[in-house]
C-alpha cells in the first residue's frame, strides 16, 4: 500500500485553497449580476438580456455582454456603466481588448445557425476555410462577390450564405430572398437572383428575418458582410486573392 504522505495531501489542499480564493469572486459576480439584472433587464421589460459577465485586466471593472451584441463595462458595485472599447497600451500602440469578445460572440452566434438554413457553395477539393456571408440579392457588391464564387471555391473557400435584406421586411429584395430560400433548388434561384433575373413568387416559412436579426446583433450595417472562422467581421467586397490571403490561404 502506498503511504499516505504530504505529497498526497497537497492536491487536496490546493483545491481547497483555490476554492476559497474563487468563492468571493464568484459571489461578487453573482451579486453584480443581480444588480445589473434589475437596472438593465428588468428596466427594459426583459428586452435586454445579460449573456456574460467577465472580469477584465482592471480588477474593479467587469465586461458585460448583452443579447444585442453590445458590450458594456461596469464597476464592481454595478452602479456605474460605460459603453465603448477597452484598450491596453503596448510598445506597438493600442491593443483593443474588446475585439476578442466580439469575435468570440460572432463565432458562437454564426455557428449556431444550422447549415440547413444556409445556402452553401462547397469546393470540390479540400475545404481550407468557411466564410459566412450575409447577403442581399439586389446588392451590387454582393453580386460581384457571387460572380467570384468559382475563384473562391478554387482557393478552397466554402461560401455559406445567410440572408440580410437591407431594410428587413421593407426591403425591395425581401420577397426575392423569400423566393430564393423557398426554392427547391436554392443554388439555381440564388444564381438567378444575383444575375437580376425574375423569380417566381414563392412563400414558405424561412429563416430570412432571423438571419437579418442576427446580422443586426453582429453590428452589420451593409452587405456583403463576411464572418471569418475566427469571428472577424469584414464589411464589404474583397477580391478573391486578398480574401484568401486574409484567411491564411496561399
Amino acid at each position: 500500500m502506498k503511504p499516505f504522505g504530504i505529497s498526497s495531501v497537497r492536491p487536496t489542499l490546493a483545491a481547497l485553497m483555490l476554492g476559497a480564493l474563487l468563492q468571493p469572486a464568484l459571489a461578487q459576480n453573482e451579486s453584480l449580476r443581480d444588480r445589473l439584472h434589475e437596472s438593465i433587464v428588468a428596466a427594459s421589460g426583459n428586452q435586454l438580456e445579460i449573456l456574460t459577465i467577465r472580469p477584465t485586466p482592471i480588477a474593479t471593472i467587469y465586461e458585460v455582454e448583452l443579447n444585442t451584441g453590445e458590450l458594456l463595462y461596469s464597476d464592481a458595485s454595478g452602479q456605474y456603466l460605460f459603453a465603448g472599447d477597452m484598450y491596453r497600451t503596448t510598445p506597438d500602440g493600442l491593443l483593443n481588448l474588446s475585439t476578442a469578445t466580439r469575435q468570440e460572440a460572432n463565432q458562437r452566434k454564426v455557428a449556431a445557425i444550422p447549415d440547413a438554413e444556409a445556402i452553401i457553395y462547397q469546393p470540390e477539393g479540400e475545404v481550407k476555410a468557411t466564410v459566412t456571408v450575409f447577403t442581399d440579392v439586389d446588392c451590387t457588391f454582393c453580386r460581384r462577390l457571387h460572380g467570384d464564387r468559382e475563384a473562391l471555391l478554387d482557393y478552397g473557400i466554402r461560401i455559406r450564405y445567410l440572408a440580410y435584406p437591407r431594410g428587413g421586411e421593407n426591403a425591395e429584395s425581401y420577397d426575392k430572398m423569400i423566393s430564393v430560400w423557398c426554392s427547391e433548388d436554392r443554388h439555381r434561384s440564388m444564381n438567378q437572383a444575383k444575375n437580376g433575373q425574375n423569380l417566381p413568387s414563392r412563400d414558405c416559412e424561412t429563416p430570412v428575418l432571423a438571419h437579418y436579426g442576427l446580422g443586426n446583433e453582429l453590428g452589420i450595417q451593409g452587405t456583403p458582410a463576411l464572418v471569418f472562422p475566427d469571428g472577424r467581421l469584414i464589411p464589404g467586397y474583397v477580391e478573391p486573392p486578398r480574401l484568401a490571403a486574409m484567411l491564411g490561404i496561399e
